[in-house]
């Protein structure tokens, strides 16, 4: 036992000692190499096949295919999906993660974070804003349009906007975020306002159109989740540097393909245990139910691995009316619950409602297995059907299966079995 406390320990350290930096965005290609050639598409979630996708998962990867010029319609793309022509692979195979469907390929944007304390960098698409979009199945002329605009016009400001900032602290940010009523799930208003009045000297700075430069803003400042991918990148940023410590029990990487949930565990190395994933319980949009929804998706998880989202909820009482997890009052219940299945709290991330308690922090798969109760996660809902979106919002648990299959394997490794 006291070499397992001793490997979390250090994992925790890692995670506590992280220094997250905003600092490029560049196509995925130049960021990730192996995306250069080939018709390889990132998606969400551990491994996955074509035939065994969800609808809004095959319906982005039929817009990403068009956005590419891999094919010229969605049926198309459909087709070669289906006969083998696209290489399928995790985002968190390759450093980066995604939200809801996850799509990242070889010109898309990705900003970049770098853990200045670990030397690695991690990366995320831009978030597209609201309505009918790609990470939630969204493939339409409009979806594919937005994209382009990103790429060509949004992207490039960013990224000398950034140079000349020499990079964005996040770590502070997300602090004052947390007193701010975000949890950097599914509420990040506060945490993009604060970016945006970060980033904005800069971005007038180096603008050589005042159109773009006011679009851009307008775009940023409209959109209450633009920070949720800068939130996911510095996740992955923060846990990647935890992978592989021997011995250890904490949880690195928490995502969903909507089929199948994974876990990875630091002391497994890159080892997926899976589950089937479930269907959130939530609000939804003015016209669907429950009826309509597709079961939870995306990398977004990886802000809970970090002990935000669902396990920051007292941070944020506002979302949890939003998510349909209560009265605002009920927040700080999902908080205390989730600091049972961790090893400790981080006390640079408070919450001033919860007398400055640091949100839970380091899963520990021994304590939800013990305790019998699996992360919590705030989560977007997306139709099950392809091209239609996103539908509402709730909260999901992650199944139980992926931890108590894991311990099995660690009790294995460590010979406790």
């Amino acid at each position: 036992m006291q070499k397992i406390e001793q490997a979390n320990a250090r994992a925790v350290e890692i995670m506590l000692s992280g220094d997250p930096v905003l600092v490029d965005v560049v196509p995925a290609s130049v960021a990730i190499p192996e995306l250069a050639t080939g018709k390889i598409i990132l998606h969400a979630g551990p491994p996955i096949t074509w035939d065994r996708m969800c609808g809004p998962m095959q319906g982005a990867i039929a817009g990403i295919a068009v956005f590419e010029g891999w094919a010229s319609d969605l049926d198309d793309a459909m087709a070669k999906a289906a006969a083998g022509e696209f290489d399928f692979q995790p985002n968190h195979h390759h450093n980066a993660v995604g939200p809801m469907t996850g799509m990242t390929t070889r010109s898309q944007p990705v900003m970049v974070v770098v853990n200045r304390a670990s030397n690695n960098k991690a990366y995320c698409a831009i978030n597209e804003g609201l309505g009918k979009v790609m990470r939630f199945g969204g493939n339409d002329e409009g979806v594919l349009k937005r994209l382009a605009w990103l790429r060509d016009a949004l992207a490039p400001l960013m990224a000398d906007a950034l140079k000349l900032s020499g990079g964005i602290a996040l770590k502070n940010m997300i602090a004052r975020g947390l007193t701010m009523g975000d949890e950097m799930h599914q509420r990040n208003v506060a945490c993009s306002g604060l970016l945006l009045r970060e980033l904005s000297p800069y971005m007038a700075a180096v603008a050589k159109d005042n159109t773009l430069l006011s679009e851009s803003l307008k775009f940023m400042g409209s959109n209450d989740q633009f920070f949720l991918n800068v939130g996911m990148a510095t996740g992955k940023s923060i846990m990647d540097p935890v992978r592989n410590i021997e011995h250890s029990t904490v949880v690195t990487a928490m995502s969903r393909n909507g089929t199948d949930f994974g876990i990875r565990v630091s002391g497994l190395g890159d080892q997926w245990f899976t589950a089937p994933v479930e269907m959130p319980e939530g609000l939804y949009f003015p016209g669907f139910t429950e009826a309509d929804a597709n079961p939870d998706m995306g990398d977004s998880t990886i802000v809970e691995t970090i002990g935000l989202g669902g396990f920051a909820m007292g941070a944020s009482p506002a979302v949890a009316g939003f998510v349909g997890a209560g009265a605002a009052s009920d927040a700080a219940v999902f908080t205390k619950d989730m600091a049972e299945i961790c090893c400790t709290e981080n006390p640079e991330w408070t919450i001033p409602g919860m007398d400055y308690l640091g949100v839970p922090t380091g899963i520990d798969i021994r304590r939800v297995v013990e305790v019998g109760l699996a992360p919590t996660i705030n989560t977007g809902i997306a139709h099950k059907k392809p091209g239609i979106g996103q539908v509402g919002a709730g909260v999901v648990r992650a199944p139980m299966q992926c931890f108590t299959d894991a311990l099995r394997a660690f009790a294995a490794k460590e010979g406790l079995a």
